[in-house]
């Protein structure tokens, strides 16, 4: 996987006259993860979309290195609590229609896949019918097994109990060691193997 690296310069985006970054230089190297913190409602989630490419900056720049605006998710896989589900299909079903537009890293198989997130068994269940910690742990494993430069993680936690926080501990050892892994959390369990954190009180 080619090194990537993404740079903000002077970033800062604002809703109608209210910043919620401004002046927020940094850059995130691959191999590294780190922890983007900060108060409920401080723009943990603005500054992931931002770097997603999602929502555009209003003052400065960011550069993805090879890839612009345009072509970026290609390198980009995301968990986050606002991300939906097609709750009609099976959990494999979801999976292949995801990996339409994706490629998988290792080669692995859709039940290799529901089996490394403790969904083998419900891989033919209709996503309706999961718990709401089984969700979270099937938008893991769309996020994790993407081979993407990028894993970007908004609360990845959400919802699960003590056997998904495992689940998460083992996706994080074994599958983002040449990523940028950006996770946005205040929680010290998921964010307490990040390099570098990032408070945004720092950057209003």
């Amino acid at each position: 996987m080619n090194k990537t690296q993404i740079t903000l310069q002077n970033a800062g985006k604002r809703f109608n006259r209210d910043w919620i970054f401004r002046q927020l230089n940094y850059s995130f190297e691959s191999g590294k993860s780190y922890a983007i913190t900060g108060s409920n409602g401080s723009g943990k989630s603005t500054l992931l979309q931002c770097i997603a490419g999602s929502y555009s900056l209003n003052e400065g720049s960011i550069h993805w290195g090879h890839y612009n605006t345009e072509n970026v998710y290609r390198a980009i896989s995301i968990c986050a609590p606002y991300l939906e589900l097609i709750e009609e299909m099976t959990g494999e079903e979801f999976l292949q229609f995801h990996y339409q537009f994706k490629s998988i890293i290792n080669q692995y198989s859709f039940r290799d896949m529901l089996a490394e997130v403790n969904l083998k068994s419900a891989g033919a269940k209709q996503i309706r019918y999961y718990s709401s910690g089984m969700k979270q742990r099937l938008k893991l494993a769309q996020a994790f097994f993407s081979d993407t430069s990028i894993l970007l993680l908004d609360e990845p936690c959400t919802n699960l109990d003590k056997e998904g926080y495992e689940v998460y501990n083992h996706l994080i050892e074994r599958y983002t060691a040449h990523r940028i892994v950006i996770v946005c959390s205040n929680e010290e369990a998921e964010i307490n193997f990040c390099n570098e954190r990032i408070n945004l009180s720092d950057y209003k």
